[in-house]
């Protein structure tokens, strides 16, 4: 009897998240499923089953190849400035002698900023008369349109998530540099290893757990990329910045095609699981190198 109230008592305590998840995950997910194969407009009530057509369109479209492209540029310059950057937080919070929590905070503060606010503010900075562009034109010569070629503007777009996650990371990270015994450093300090040497022998290897994870987050971030691109540069110039998550957006709510943009993002997701899957078994596979798989 016992058994069967903590149970039900399990249960409750469960229900708000599980109904949550039902009303904005699992429904949404069926929904979007069902409308693949429609074409749906997001305003009509009637619509038609179209069967693979959609999905037809979308693997030959020039718009999807380049969000498909762009997402692995992002990934390419994103994560391994964030996880560089994040290291580095971590390495330098770990070495204070006090105060470790109040610049732990510190660096955590732009993760809770809204990246709408973070792209103004940047888009503010680079603007064609802003101070440093007024600085570069004066004393150097330099005319920098900072989100009107393909390469700047994606350099912008990773920069400014970047700083959004630095801190977040460097909190991963912060927590595994703790976990490291101080008696595996003495040990080495014994033998003569050198600092360098002893980070690359001894604190990454260790560091693994925490690597792998914030390099798991790190590339899912790629995937999710949106509000950053919305309000700097659209998906340009020319496809240059069209994330997945833009595609979805300009079909579904900018062309009425509701039907289309659930097949781009059934699309999509696939790959971001495939990506994922591969990345991980990489991972894992330098983890077991050390001793950790």
């Amino acid at each position: 009897m016992g058994t069967k109230n903590n149970n039900g008592l399990g249960w409750l305590f469960t229900s708000p998240y599980l109904v949550f998840a039902v009303v904005f995950f699992v429904v949404p997910l069926a929904w979007s499923l069902y409308l693949a194969f429609t074409n749906w407009d997001l305003i009509s009530p009637d619509y038609q089953n179209v069967g693979v057509a959609n999905f037809i369109k979308a693997l030959g479209s020039p718009a999807v190849r380049a969000a498909f492209f762009v997402t692995f540029k992002f990934m390419v310059v994103f994560v391994p400035l964030v996880t560089v950057m994040s290291l580095v937080v971590a390495v330098l919070i770990q070495g204070l002698p006090r105060f470790k929590s109040f610049y732990m905070v510190g660096f955590f503060l732009p993760y809770l900023s809204s990246g709408v606010v973070a792209s103004l503010i940047g888009k503010g900075f680079l603007s064609y008369s802003s101070p440093i562009n007024v600085f570069l034109r004066e004393q150097f010569g330099l005319k920098i349109n900072w989100l009107g070629s393909p390469f700047s503007a994606l350099m912008v777009v990773s920069v400014i998530i970047a700083w959004k996650f630095i801190g977040y990371y460097g909190l991963i990270l912060t927590s595994g540099l703790e976990s490291i015994g101080k008696e595996v450093y003495e040990a080495a300090a014994i033998d003569g290893v050198t600092e360098t040497k002893r980070f690359w022998t001894i604190t990454l290897p260790l560091l693994y757990p925490a690597i792998y994870t914030t390099l798991i987050l790190s590339v899912g971030v790629t995937f999710g990329i949106f509000t950053e691109v919305y309000q700097l540069t659209g998906g340009g110039p020319n496809f240059a910045t069209n994330t997945w998550q833009m595609e979805i957006f300009n079909q579904a709510f900018k062309n009425l095609q509701a039907g289309y943009a659930s097949a781009v993002a059934i699309i999509a997701s696939v790959v971001t699981f495939i990506s994922i899957y591969i990345i991980r078994k990489l991972l894992e596979m330098w983890g077991k190198r050390n001793g950790w798989v």
